[in-house]
C-alpha cells in the first residue's frame, strides 16, 4: 500500500490547524488598518521630543509639604491642586519609573494617605492641606494604597518602612470587607460611579438607584491586586499567618469574579447588579481590568481584546482607545470636567496604560507600540498648540478637552499633566521592551 494517502491526509491535517492557529491570533483586519507601527527611529524622536516637554511639566506634578500633608505630595495640577488617590498612584509609579530615586514620592504618597487612616479604617479618596476632602458623600479612597506600598518597596528593595503601618493597612482591607463587599457573590461594589474615578461610567452610573448596587469588574480587579500586595508584605515582614490569610482572600475573590462577573459567551466580563444578579452588558473600560492580573487562560482572554478592545466599532480609535464603546448609547466625546468628568467615549491616558498592560499579559506586542507612538503624537500636538496636555481626549478627532480656559480659575487654561506623565514609560517600553507592569504577584 503506498504511504502518500497517509502523507496527504497528514499535511493537510497539519495546514488546517495551522490556518486555525492563525486565525485565532490574529489581530481583526478592521484594528490593522489602524495600526501602523512606527520605526524605532521614529520612537526615539518621539521620546526626545516628549523628555523635553515632560521636563518642563513634570514639576507641576510636586507639591512640598504643607499642613495637613506631612510629606511632600503629588498633584495632577492644572485644575487639580488635591493629592488624589489612583491619580497619585499612577504619577508615583511613572516617577519611578524614570528614575529608582524618585521612589519617595510614591512612599511619600502612602505616608500621607496613611496618615488619614481613622480608627475604623476609612481614608478619603482626596486629601487637601486642610484635611480629607469629602466628595459626594464619603468618598473612600479606591484600592490602591497596599499595592502602592508593596511596588515602591519592591522597587527599592526596602519594606521595612511599612511595619509602623502595617495595621493601618489591613485596616483599610477590613473597612472595604465591611462596607462594600456583598457576601452573597463573594464580591465587592462601588458606592456610585464617581469613587470609581470613572467619573460617569454608564456601568455603574451615580443615581440613587445605582447606589450600592454594582459590582464592578475594576474594583473587584484592583482589590484582587490590594490583597495580593498585602500578601508580599506580610511575606517580607514575617507576618506568615497573614501571608495565608491573604492569599486565601485573594483565590475566593479570583474564584468569584470568574464565577459571576465572566460571560464565556459574550467573551466578556461584565459589570453586575446585586439587586436582580443581572449583567450590565455595556462595553467599557473597566470590563478589561481583570486582564492586568491575568485571571483568564490565553484563548479567553486574547478572544475578549480581539473582539471588543481592538475592534474600531467597539473600543479602538484612531487616536487609542475608547473609555466606552463606539456603539454604547451614552457614547460621546462631550467637554465635561464639573460636576465629574467625562468617561463615556473620551481616550483617557491612565485607562490606556492599563490596556498596554493587559495587551501584553495576552501576547500583543505590536499594539502597545502603536498605542505609545499615537498618544504621544496627540499629547505632543496639545503641548505645542496650548502650553500643556488636557485630562481626555475626543476620541475620533484626538481634539484636546476638559478643562477648558472657561472651566480653569480666572478662566486661564491651567492645564493637566498628572497620569498623562505615562505615555513617556509608554514609549520607554516601546523602544527598550522593558514596559511598567505593575506586577504585584
Amino acid at each position: 500500500m503506498s504511504p502518500r494517502p497517509t502523507y496527504c491526509f497528514q499535511y493537510l491535517l497539519g495546514l488546517f490547524l495551522f490556518i486555525i492557529c492563525v486565525a485565532a491570533f490574529a489581530v481583526p483586519a478592521s484594528a490593522q488598518q489602524n495600526m501602523k507601527e512606527p520605526t524605532k527611529t521614529e520612537l526615539r524622536q518621539l521620546f526626545h521630543q516628549l523628555d523635553t516637554a515632560y521636563a518642563r511639566l513634570q514639576p507641576q506634578v510636586i507639591m512640598p509639604a504643607e499642613g495637613y500633608l506631612r510629606y511632600d505630595y503629588l498633584i495632577p495640577a492644572g485644575f487639580y491642586k488635591q493629592m488624589w488617590d489612583w491619580d497619585g498612584f499612577f504619577i508615583g509609579n511613572h516617577l519611578m519609573n524614570q528614575e529608582k530615586d524618585n521612589a519617595k514620592y510614591l512612599k511619600w504618597w502612602v505616608l500621607n494617605f496613611s496618615h488619614s487612616i481613622d480608627s475604623s479604617g476609612y481614608v478619603s479618596g482626596c486629601i487637601t492641606t486642610k484635611g480629607p476632602r469629602p466628595i459626594f458623600g464619603k468618598f473612600a479612597m479606591k484600592p490602591f494604597l497596599s499595592q502602592g506600598a508593596y511596588l515602591v518597596s519592591k522597587r527599592t528593595g526596602d519594606f521595612s518602612w511599612i511595619a509602623p503601618i502595617y495595621d493601618k493597612l489591613k485596616k483599610v482591607l477590613a473597612y472595604r470587607e465591611a462596607t462594600e463587599y456583598d457576601p452573597k457573590y463573594g464580591l465587592f461594589y462601588w458606592d456610585i460611579g464617581i469613587q470609581s474615578g470613572a467619573d460617569n461610567n454608564p456601568a455603574v452610573g451615580n443615581a440613587d438607584s445605582d447606589r450600592d448596587q454594582v459590582m464592578g469588574c475594576d474594583i473587584n480587579a484592583f482589590q484582587l491586586r490590594e490583597y495580593e500586595a498585602m500578601a508580599g508584605i506580610a511575606k517580607k515582614l514575617g507576618h506568615k499567618s497573614d501571608v495565608a490569610y491573604y492569599k486565601e482572600k485573594a483565590g475566593m475573590l479570583k474564584k468569584a469574579m470568574l464565577n459571576y462577573l465572566w460571560f464565556p459567551k459574550d467573551e466578556s466580563f461584565w459589570n453586575v447588579r446585586r439587586d436582580d444578579g443581572k449583567p450590565i452588558k455595556r462595553v467599557v473600560y473597566s470590563n478589561f481590568v481583570p486582564l492586568l492580573e491575568k485571571i483568564l487562560p490565553e484563548a479567553e482572554g486574547r478572544a475578549m481584546l480581539r473582539r471588543y478592545l481592538l475592534n474600531k466599532d467597539y473600543m479602538l480609535a484612531k487616536y487609542g482607545f475608547r473609555s466606552v464603546s463606539k456603539q454604547d448609547p451614552d457614547y460621546n466625546n462631550q467637554i465635561m470636567i464639573i460636576p465629574y468628568s467625562n468617561w463615556q467615549g473620551p481616550i483617557w491616558i491612565n485607562a490606556n496604560y492599563l490596556d498596554i498592560i493587559a495587551l501584553r499579559n495576552y501576547g500583543f506586542y505590536r499594539e502597545p507600540v502603536w498605542l505609545a507612538s499615537t498618544l504621544a503624537k496627540m499629547v505632543l500636538s496639545d503641548i505645542e498648540t496650548c502650553g500643556s496636555m488636557h485630562e481626555c481626549y475626543d476620541a475620533d478627532t484626538g481634539a484636546p478637552l476638559a478643562p477648558t480656559a472657561e472651566e480653569s480659575p480666572n478662566h486661564i487654561f491651567t492645564g493637566f499633566v498628572g497620569w498623562n506623565l505615562l505615555v513617556q514609560d509608554m514609549l520607554d517600553g516601546a523602544i527598550t521592551g522593558k514596559w511598567m507592569m505593575l506586577k504585584v504577584n
